[in-house]
């Protein structure tokens, strides 16, 4: 996707430090600590007008003095300096730079403007600019750290799990880095991408996404600047069996506004976004935790559960209530135990426990710490189940080491995801059980609660994964001739929509009194009274709705009322007509749309319409390629999902002809690019086997 090399910059071969200095507390003097401690092994040159050498280093007097063809340059200088800095490299065929200096996007106009220029350079130039206002990046994997974060070298394993961290915060990218080092990961890369001038987060994820060396992504940022790239990506990782766990602050208008201040980023829609990325398997988390646990669990099993549901076994008969009601709570399914693994589990726990899900193992294992393992792996070997959570009171030192030799054996020969927990928060763990448990590599954390909720996620990745393969073949007769720009007035539209199999309530365009009077005598009353143009989008506003006219005298008058109230509240506007109507049948309000985001693109909206929009705001954001079996789903998770089967006597609504009509408007907005948005408010879905029916509609095309 990137039309910079970025192996040039993340594996370079030579690097110049532009601004070198030796003191050790200076960005300098940390950047060239690091640089030794990581014992890097290609051709390092400084440049410095002051100094000769630095660090016994020669140091060349200008970055037009460098030799031709350095890979990459790390920009010590303050901001005014940084485009001229570029542009000097480009002269001396640098490949890329690393821009450590705030004062850019993030800081207002002016520094929107320099953003802007530097971005322009390093476009005409081909120098791939990481930055500004960011910590850089460490390679851990080639041993190049171009930051000035003090770190420590660590080795990465040659084969998984192996994380790949990018993150728009350098602050965030340090602390992910930390905690998966902490936990005896293996961090592959951390990038800091900052401002985004030039290169992205999307960027730096198709450069390591065939990576051989990287497993896993854990992803943070406040935007996402290159949506479709992103999708692509996804796709990709997807394909790879590459796991990418996203976090993106901005469910909240604060949070938007702050991503802006922070990062310089213009953040999108947070609801459109999730929606469309997890239609690609991204996993999207909510909180630190998530994103650490979540990338810890998938970095080691990265295929996803295909089929099973959790299970839970603790050595506290409490937790079995507590996991009950929080699994509920987090939407993790809890596997039946089949019948062979009951008759397992029985020869395994004392006679007075019935096994089940989530299982007691009781106190038997002080005297007997074997039962663990034995219990882990009868129930890992069940058909039925797709995960373990093993949540366990360590007690003394060799307790818990008698816990981790049974246990941890067991785990590592599993295919399916696991995680071990050792209860008491941050009570002290001998020496010894950690060593097992790093060695080992298993998922380990100490609180029940996260590692259920990260088990949750990784089948939720399992269904994402599934769900991205099934895809609705593109509807024929779609793509309409001669769309104007702007509004389409609502009998236009409803000409579309019946042709296209939606059905709309009976009625004709009446241009004068007369007619309308023939056709209500036509469709039979009670009948509706509509106002027309396309300049007309709401036309309840003013006065351009009449509903329930029950005879000729009443239809009159109406006419008369709106034609006088549509000319005082829109003088000059010329209607096409006015609609008119049979008055609907009982049913259930919905409201259906799509819409044509301008960074995402085409998204669709389904839910409980009238009161219960207003009331609720019940509704679904789907991808427009989902399959009808999808859409269904997708309606039964509403919360007023009851409605659609029949509450209280009333009859379950046409639900296929509701995921059918959905379905369509989504073809619809897939095959006119030109059209941006379309809305049914309200479409009736009646009684089963009956069908729905479009009462309002509106199509907005592109302006001209």
């Amino acid at each position: 996707m990137s039309v910079f090399a970025l192996d040039r910059l993340l594996r370079p071969r030579s690097i110049a430090v532009v601004g070198a200095s030796p003191e050790p507390g200076s960005v300098s003097g940390l950047l060239l600590a690091n640089l030794e401690r990581f014992g890097y092994a290609g051709t390092l040159h400084l440049v410095s007008r002051s100094r000769d050498e630095v660090n016994g280093v020669r140091c060349f007097k200008s970055i037009d003095d460098l030799p031709v063809g350095v890979d990459v340059a790390v920009l010590l200088v303050p901001q005014v300096a940084v485009c001229d800095s570029v542009e000097a490299c480009a002269r001396r065929g640098i490949g890329a730079a690393v821009v450590f200096a705030s004062g850019f996007a993030e800081l207002g106009e002016a520094g929107q403007a320099e953003q802007a220029r530097l971005s322009a350079i390093a476009q005409q130039t081909g120098v791939a600019v990481l930055g500004p206002n960011c910590l850089g990046f460490i390679n851990f994997s080639d041993r190049v750290p171009l930051t000035f974060e003090p770190v420590q070298a660590a080795a990465v394993k040659a084969q998984g799990p192996r994380i790949g961290i990018i993150a728009q915060s350098g602050a965030m990218s340090g602390n992910l880095r930390q905690a998966f080092l902490g936990r005896g990961l293996s961090v592959a890369f951390s990038i800091s991408t900052g401002n985004e001038a030039v290169l992205s987060a999307e960027d730096f994820l198709d450069a390591l996404l065939e990576a051989p060396d990287v497993d896993a992504f854990a992803v943070f940022v406040e935007m996402l600047r290159k949506p479709e790239a992103f999708l692509q990506m996804a796709a990709r990782a997807r394909a790879l069996r590459k796991p990418i766990v996203l976090m993106h602050p901005g469910r909240s208008q604060r949070a938007r506004e702050a991503a802006q201040s922070h990062t310089g980023a213009l953040a999108g829609d947070y609801q459109v976004m999730r929606t469309l990325v997890e239609r690609e398997g991204v996993v999207v988390v909510d909180s630190m935790d998530e994103l650490f646990d979540v990338t810890a669990i998938l970095a080691r099993y990265p295929e996803p559960i295909q089929q099973g549901k959790a299970a839970v076994a603790s050595n506290s008969g409490a937790l079995r209530g507590l996991a009950l009601d929080f699994c509920e709570e987090i939407d993790l399914a809890l596997a039946d135990f089949a019948p062979e693994t009951l008759r397992a589990l029985s020869q395994i726990l004392p006679d007075f426990m019935a096994p089940d899900n989530p299982l007691d193992l009781t106190a038997m294992g002080m005297m007997k710490p074997e039962i663990f393992g034995e219990s882990a792996r009868a129930i890992l070997d069940d058909p039925g189940v797709g995960s373990l959570v093993m949540p366990l009171m360590g007690g003394s030192g060799p307790q818990q080491v008698a816990k981790a030799n049974s246990v941890l054996p067991v785990m590592k020969t599993s295919d399916k995801p696991v995680c071990f927990v050792i209860m008491g928060d941050s009570g002290p763990l001998s020496p010894e059980f950690m060593a097992l448990v790093n060695e080992s590599g298993m998922p380990f954390l100490r609180s029940p609660d996260r590692a259920l909720r990260a088990m949750a996620h990784v089948h939720r990745y399992g269904r994402l994964q599934r769900a991205a393969e099934q895809r609705a073949a593109p509807l024929q007769g779609m793509r309409l001739r001669g769309l104007p720009a702007g509004p389409l007035a609502e009998y236009k539209g409803k000409q579309w929509l019946k042709d296209l199999g939606i059905a709309t309530p009976a009625g004709e365009l009446a241009r004068t009194e007369e007619e309308a009077v023939s056709i209500a005598a036509r469709i039979a009353y009670p009948v509706v009274l509509k106002a027309q143009a396309d300049a007309l989008m709401h036309k309840s506003d003013v006065g351009g709705v009449a509903v329930g006219l029950r005879d000729e005298t009443a239809l009159r008058a109406a006419w008369r009322a709106m034609q006088e109230s549509v000319a005082k509240h829109c003088p000059g506007l010329a209607l096409d007509g006015i609609l008119v109507e049979a008055l609907s049948e009982p049913g259930l309000e919905l409201i259906v749309g799509s819409k044509r985001d301008p960074n995402w693109g085409v998204i669709t909206l389904v839910g409980l319409g009238g009161i219960w929009i207003e009331a609720l705001n019940d509704v679904r954001l789907l991808a427009p390629d989902l399959t009808q079996a999808q859409i269904l789903e997708e309606l039964g998770k509403l919360k007023g999902a009851k409605l659609l089967s029949g509450l209280r006597g009333s009859a379950p609504v046409d639900r296929s002809a509701i995921a059918e009509a959905v379905a369509t408007l989504s073809a619809l907005m897939l095959a006119n690019p030109e059209i941006t948005e379309i809305d049914i408010n309200p479409l009736i879905a009646l009684p089963e086997g009956k069908g729905v029916l479009a009462l309002d509609a509106l199509f907005v095309m592109e302006r001209d």
